[in-house]
């Protein structure tokens, strides 16, 4: 864990905060069309933040994570999506990011889900456990790039679709 932070669910109060947090998370991303913040915010309005967590320092939001569920092609219960995964831009590359989804993969275990599954940086989410997994895939996205990783030791197969959420462009 990283000293001074605090790991925590979301509050109504934070909100404002997330959203800040993740668009400048965001903002300079090439691969990226910064819409994360949008994406979050359709989450929690459709009631599909399964887990949402804030890292708190100092009494400031300074980091967010996301979990939400995904449907699996070949109807296979209790998967979720990470992401976003946000740390504001000051504050970056000091373990916070690794801190939320160490505590919201711990969290998603607690809740008996069977994985997770996410889009995400080939090189960052493996320290995780998380694996380019050639029977899952999701529709559109190089598979370099589409990670999973299972609790129970079964991958599912087929495609994943995340919450319609995932498609927001703009404040809804």
């Amino acid at each position: 864990m990283t000293p001074g932070i605090i790991i925590r669910n979301e509050t109504v109060a934070d909100i404002a905060a997330i959203t800040d947090v993740t668009a400048a998370a965001f903002a300079t991303m090439e691969i990226s069309n910064q819409t994360e913040h949008f994406i979050v915010q359709a989450l929690r309005r459709a009631g599909a933040l399964t887990i949402s967590l804030v890292a708190e320092d100092a009494g400031a939001v300074v980091g967010h994570i996301a979990f939400s569920p995904v449907t699996m092609s070949d109807g296979t219960p209790g998967w979720y999506g990470l992401g976003p995964v946000s740390v504001t831009p000051g504050r970056q590359r000091q373990g916070i990011g690794a801190t939320l989804i160490t505590e919201g993969l711990s969290r998603l275990r607690e809740l008996d889900a069977r994985g997770c599954c996410l889009v995400g940086h080939p090189e960052y989410y493996r320290k995780f456990g998380f694996a380019n997994t050639p029977e899952l895939g999701h529709e559109g996205v190089p598979p370099e790039v589409f990670f999973a990783l299972s609790f129970d030791g079964r991958i599912p197969r087929g495609t994943v679709a995340f919450h319609e959420g995932f498609q927001a462009v703009g404040p809804q």
